[in-house]
């Protein structure tokens, strides 16, 4: 379910940081040290949760803060 995320409204917005970076998420796998299936969880938006070790790394890779990974919008009502 795409937006399956959105149930508590905060969304990654990782393919976005990549494509401005001109990185692939093989490449980011390979300089953090986290599987791309992983990261493909956290990039199509169905991780149900990240480690701050995690966001830590991937900051630190693409030089960013965590709020530009991370996006709120209003969450959708059950």
């Amino acid at each position: 379910m795409k937006d399956e995320g959105r149930a508590h409204g905060i969304e990654l917005t990782l393919d976005e940081v990549l494509a401005e970076r001109d990185i692939t998420l093989t490449e980011l796998s390979l300089r953090v040290g986290i599987t791309l299936a992983n990261l493909s969880i956290l990039k199509n938006g169905h991780a149900k949760a990240i480690r701050f070790s995690t966001l830590s790394r991937i900051c630190r890779e693409l030089d960013c803060q965590p709020g530009d990974l991370l996006r709120y919008s209003e969450p959708f009502s059950s």
